[in-house]
């Protein structure tokens, strides 16, 4: 799970996957996903898809011990998910049309939650 995300671009349907797999598998290992995902500086995308898994609302305290270490851990820097390749044009509108999470999160993306096909 971790090496796809650090993919430069992945396909979409991959990437919705991941907040669906988190939400469903709670009984991962968070601190072990977190430290792996620090390691390549992703993150801010699990935070993000985090957040899209339970919609900010911390299912375990071990979930909401990971969303606290991963918001101390933030990377200042701006990031796509998963999509380097997107153009200047598409990356400035999303700039300006991305959510509130997204843009916490320094994420170049649009997902929502309810696009998530597979959203518990």
């Amino acid at each position: 799970m971790v090496g796809r995300l650090a993919h430069a671009d992945l396909d979409v349907r991959l990437v919705e996957a991941f907040p669906w797999v988190l939400a469903k598998f709670g009984d991962l290992d968070v601190e072990w996903l977190a430290a792996q995902w620090r390691l390549l500086n992703l993150q801010n995308r699990l935070g993000y898809l985090a957040t899209l898994a339970d919609e900010g609302e911390a299912r375990t305290p071990h979930w909401a011990r990971m969303l606290t270490e991963l918001e101390a851990s933030r990377l200042a820097g701006e990031d796509t998910l998963c999509r380097d390749s997107m153009a200047k044009a598409e990356r400035d509108w999303v700039r300006k049309n991305r959510t509130a999470a997204a843009e916490h999160w320094g994420l170049l993306t649009t997902l929502r939650r309810e696009q998530l096909p597979y959203a518990p």
